[in-house]
């Protein structure tokens, strides 16, 4: 078991720290630079209207389904399923979420230390006077390097291990208690900062206005996909930080906070990227890596105060990318503390390590290892595509049909309730959503993602 310094099962102590831990699980780079660019390009406000419907038909109740079965059990997202359903196949759920938050560490840390560097090249000031193609070069010459991507990754890998060290109370909570705020108020500053800049509303028009003409079927897939992946649910996450909730916690309203949460991030951070943009007659062409390490870094060095925003803006992205590591983390080092009886001292310093090494090949998959291909992908793509495309959306369609179907009725009616204390209005329709809507739902999704619709 998880135990801390009294020899208990470690666990959350306060609502606001559950809220912090379990909002930054699920707040990560996503929500930074690509929630915002897929808005502004599918639609605007159209594409937002349909994204919060499917975040409220399908991510809350999925993430209640989590919460579920880890504070019901207790335990990690294997020993859940092994407490709950003994003596069937369904711990194989556990077993494809340790799997897929193992390959997950792997290759989000390769990104998650490219923010790092640009954190430190923020302070040096190293973007001054470069253009949007020498600031590409730049990042080019960084990505295929087979020094500097390395030791970034291992910095980052090891600033998510010493807070996984400390344990839940000492760690994840403490930790999650001082990032989210300091990431809110650093979006919000950086928000207001955009939208005072001359000429930035045409930069809110692309985010907000309602482009109906763009919404197709594609968009409608996009936005169901975004409302699935945004919110860290799949890979067993939120059922090991759930195992540490207290008894009293409302799994529902926690549910509701934690995805308007990452929904407010995700707009905040188009409000601070694109009326800084437009402000400077730029559009943006690129999404991913392009728009973050290629084109705003020159938006910064346009703007007044540009370079407090630029380290200000890469702080935000790395105190995102740690939030959600230290919760990929922690489903691995629960696994091993509570299923093999390792310290977690030890269970932590064995989970860093294999990540490490794994993610060393997908960091090199643009220069040293540019060569090695499945199926076409390099072991980056590869990594990625097998557990956002494969793993994640079978997770979390097997979690669903488990609590909709497998469990009875009265026994999730019991944990939503806290065994009675708290009154159900939303029980029925919770019901009905995890074992009709979302099945199909994630089914579509999953369908999507490996290309068959």
């Amino acid at each position: 078991m998880s135990l801390n310094e009294s020899g208990k099962r470690d666990g959350f102590t306060s609502k606001f720290g559950i809220i912090a831990a379990a909002a930054g699980s699920a707040i990560g780079l996503g929500n930074i630079w690509r929630f915002p660019y897929v808005v502004g390009e599918s639609g605007g406000g159209a594409f937002l209207l349909i994204y919060l419907s499917f975040v409220i038909l399908l991510g809350i109740p999925v993430m209640l389904s989590e919460f579920v079965i880890g504070r019901k059990a207790k335990r990690n997202t294997f020993g859940a399923f092994k407490e709950i359903a003994p003596g069937t196949w369904w711990p194989v759920i556990g077993v494809m979420g340790i799997i897929a938050a193992f390959v997950i560490l792997a290759f989000y840390s390769t990104i998650a230390g490219w923010t790092l560097h640009y954190v430190y090249t923020s302070i040096i000031n190293g973007f001054q006077g470069q253009n949007t193609a020498e600031l590409t070069l730049m990042f080019e010459k960084f990505q295929t390097s087979s020094f500097l991507p390395v030791f970034w990754q291992l910095i980052f890998i090891i600033l998510t291990a010493v807070i996984i060290l400390s344990g839940v109370k000492k760690g994840i909570e403490k930790y999650s208690k001082i990032l989210m705020p300091f990431l809110l108020l650093l979006l919000i500053a950086l928000s207001v900062r955009s939208i005072t800049l001359p000429g930035s509303f045409d930069g809110l028009v692309f985010l907000f206005k309602p482009d109906f003409s763009k919404i197709d079927s594609t968009v409608i897939l996009g936005a169901l996909g975004q409302a699935f992946f945004s919110l860290s649910i799949g890979m067993g996450a939120l059922i090991t930080y759930s195992s540490y909730f207290p008894s009293r916690t409302n799994l529902a309203n926690t549910a509701f906070e934690v995805s308007i949460a990452d929904v407010i991030i995700a707009i905040l951070a188009g409000i601070a990227i694109f009326p800084a943009m437009f402000s400077l007659g730029m559009q943006p062409e690129q999404g991913g890596a392009g728009l973050i390490f290629m084109v705003l870094p020159n938006v910064f060095m346009q703007i007044p105060g540009g370079y407090i925003v630029s380290i200000a803006f890469f702080i935000l992205l790395a105190i995102a990318a740690l939030t959600s590591s230290i919760s990929i983390m922690e489903v691995v080092v629960a696994f091993l503390v509570e299923e093999f009886n390792i310290l977690r001292r030890n269970a932590t310093i064995i989970t860093a390590v294999a990540a490490a090494f794994v993610g060393l090949f997908c960091t090199l998959s643009w220069g040293t290892f540019e060569n090695i291909t499945i199926g076409g992908r390099n072991i980056f793509d590869t990594l990625d595509f097998t557990a956002s495309n494969v793993l994640l959306p079978l997770g979390g369609l097997l979690i669903v049909i488990f609590v909709g179907w497998y469990m009875k009725y009265a026994e999730v009616e019991d944990e939503m309730s806290n065994q009675g204390a708290l009154r159900l209005k939303i029980f029925g329709i919770f019901r009905f959503l995890v074992r009709f809507i979302a099945p199909v739902a994630i089914a579509i999704i999953f369908l999507n993602a490996i290309g068959i619709i």
